[in-house]
């Protein structure tokens, strides 16, 4: 099938900041990313995303992420909650999660990690720095590493 472009990769964005969202969605499409990337606004709607439950059902319109762009500060359960929860998960704690934070402070990295993080990112100040940061994404976590089986 020459010509038939890969289905893109599916990367949930946990974060209450509808501006950085924006960012992240523009630097990709400009960076011509192939990510589909799925947005909650704050920790309980990530985890109905990543169980499938109530408006994320669908996995057809919401499709399970390859990997996870965590933000630590959000309402109703913060980063940490989520991580915590999905590394106990059977189902869930193989899932890649990048914590992506404005947060810089060695308590939050060393928490970040201990609770399981796979990466910890600080949110760059320019939209080029972003692009750059989501092209080196794309290329480790979707072109590079190896996933695990679905069962």
């Amino acid at each position: 099938m020459l010509g038939k472009k890969p289905n893109p990769v599916s990367i949930l964005i946990a974060d209450d900041d509808a501006q950085d969202t924006m960012l992240v969605q523009i630097a990709a499409e400009r960076a011509a990313l192939g990510l589909r990337l799925e947005t909650v606004r704050d920790g309980e709607e990530a985890i109905d995303y990543l169980l499938g439950r109530e408006r994320y059902a669908d996995r057809q319109a919401h499709p399970f992420p390859k990997m996870m762009l965590l933000d630590l500060k959000m309402p109703r359960l913060n980063g940490f909650d989520v991580l915590d929860f999905v590394r106990r998960q059977p189902g869930l704690k193989q899932l890649p999660v990048v914590i992506f934070s404005s947060s810089d402070d060695p308590k939050d990295i060393r928490r970040a990690y201990d609770s399981g993080a796979n990466s910890y990112l600080c949110k760059p100040h320019s939209n080029g720095d972003l692009s750059a940061l989501l092209k080196a994404l794309e290329e480790y976590w979707c072109k590079f590493n190896h996933f695990p089986a679905c069962d």
